[in-house]
């Protein structure tokens, strides 16, 4: 695993608990498997472009503000 990976796993893992989701839920809006999700929040797997764009539908964002919490996320844990 790497860090770039848990940092976005992190992410989705935030944004998803701002919304009150399960796992679960989130993977039936995205059309994704509930374990999958759980890989990406633990930082063992990395979306695609396809599977990102999917996410940050689900979540009600653009691709590229889910982008931005991931390099925020990233950026914070960097400094600390």
């Amino acid at each position: 695993m790497t860090e770039l990976s848990r940092s976005f796993g992190n992410a989705v893992r935030q944004v998803r608990e701002e919304r009150g989701w399960s796992q679960e839920r989130l993977a039936e809006h995205a059309d994704l498997n509930r374990s999958y999700i759980g890989d990406l929040e633990r930082g063992r797997a990395m979306p695609s472009l396809a599977t990102l764009t999917k996410l940050a539908a689900a979540l009600g964002l653009q691709p590229s503000a889910l982008v931005a919490r991931f390099e925020s996320a990233s950026t914070g844990q960097a400094r600390s």
